[in-house]
């Protein structure tokens, strides 16, 4: 019965978009084809896998919550991810840090990382039809401090320098291996808790470091750099803001992140999509919910994620985004986290291809003002989720709220044990 009901929600809805003249069967391919990097993180409040004395995680960031059932290995964090995918409609990537090598209980330092590290991921990729990105990590270790790739100190500067050099090693691998470019995010904490008379050293060194650092070509993997507004424990001053890595990556040809917890909250994220592209090649994004500040928060669809791929599709973008996933909240189930932010952000990117959107266009440099206003308030209304639904239904995963008997049998069958 709640398959019938579906079905004619969705021609009722076919028919409706088509009235405005937007084809849901083209939609629903173009969704078909928009993957999500899922971060591996989520799975265990961003621990990892190295063989270490116990460091808190620091440098800016913060896990908050312990609801039972984290993942505690690699082969749990396999697990999770597999399961979270097996309840999102589509296939998407998955996206690593480097402290989420196969390290086998070996103590092996961030300088010192090999692809060898990830060759169980990159065949873990290939049997579960898994494209992998990857970032370096340089949070939570000893030499992790305020400064590492702007660090005066030459030692710790050419330490970060290596492991930097050895991830985007690693990244190539990833990409060479599954025939498709692995992106590679770059961010680093770097900044003053208080009032600094050296900015330009600073930032100065970060560059230096970074001509360094991309010195080598890597045809199989796509540079990313991220700026950030500020990070907790750092307020003062931010050595790659947004200003610095939008110019560098303007310069250099590289791509720069956007990460909607980087701003400040008066600030949209959306508006830089089409302020960067007529200069960068292309964009990578880390979809997140800040409350306030850089929480990390579940993504929903709220209105900053859901102008966000407005943007993109309305800058006709669509071909130059990728699409990362950056909250970690280890307060609720883990992969009701999951699900629930993937959910989202496709229900977001849905909403604006079914948009009108060339329609609305041609109002507006027309000078009908009214008329755009009031079409843009009549696809609030519109039977959008009958299409997810639909979406849904093709992909063989549950439907609505369906999902969260899955998540509930996991959580008595597998998480709970742990």
């Amino acid at each position: 019965m709640k398959a019938e009901l579906i079905s004619k929600a969705y021609e009722i809805a076919k028919e409706r978009y088509a009235e405005i003249g937007v084809d849901t069967e083209k939609v629903l391919k173009q969704l078909q084809d928009f993957h999500l990097s899922l971060h591996c993180w989520q799975a265990d409040d961003v621990n990892g896998f190295e063989v270490k004395e116990e460091t808190e995680l620091g440098s800016g960031l913060a896990v908050t919550g312990n609801c039972p059932g984290a993942a505690r290995n690699i082969d749990e964090v396999r697990q999770d991810i597999l399961k979270a995918k097996s309840l999102i409609p589509g296939n998407h990537r998955l996206n690593l840090h480097e402290i989420y090598g196969d390290f086998k209980g070996k103590a092996v330092d961030r300088d010192e990382v090999t692809v060898e590290h990830f060759q169980s991921w990159i065949d873990w990729g290939k049997e579960n039809n898994t494209l992998l990105d990857f970032n370096s990590s340089s949070f939570g270790h000893p030499r992790s401090g305020s400064l590492t790739l702007a660090n005066p100190d030459e030692g710790t500067r050419q330490f970060w320098i290596e492991h930097t050099k050895r991830c985007r090693d690693i990244a190539n691998a990833m990409g060479e291996a599954q025939g498709d470019p692995c992106m590679m995010n770059l961010w680093v904490h770097d900044g003053c808790k208080d009032v600094s008379v050296n900015h330009a050293l600073y930032r100065n060194l970060l560059k230096q470091s970074l001509d360094t650092i991309f010195e080598k070509e890597q045809p199989m993997m796509k540079d990313c750099i991220e700026g950030k507004v500020f990070g907790m424990g750092l307020e003062s001053f931010t050595v790659g803001s947004h200003d610095f890595y939008t110019a560098y990556a303007a310069q250099k040809g590289k791509l720069l992140t956007i990460d909607t917890g980087h701003y400040h909250p008066t600030e949209s994220p959306a508006d830089k999509v089409s302020a960067v592209l007529p200069y960068l090649p292309e964009l990578m994004l880390h979809v997140s919910r800040p409350v306030r500040w850089d929480s990390d928060h579940v993504t929903i669809m709220d209105d900053t994620t859901q102008e966000l791929f407005f943007e993109i599709v309305r800058a006709g973008a669509l071909d130059r985004v990728h699409y990362g996933l950056d909250f970690f909240d280890g307060s609720i189930n883990r992969l009701g986290a999951y699900v629930i932010g993937s959910r989202a952000a496709q229900k977001c990117m849905l909403r604006a291809l079914l948009e009108p959107t060339e329609t609305i266009s041609k109002l507006e440099l027309a000078g009908e003002g009214y008329k755009v206003l009031a079409l843009l308030e009549e696809q609030k209304a519109m039977p959008w989720q009958a299409v997810y639904d639909e979406f849904c239904v093709r992909n063989d995963v549950p439907v609505g709220q369906d999902f969260m008997l899955d998540i509930d049998k996991y959580a008595a069958e597998v998480t709970s044990k742990r």
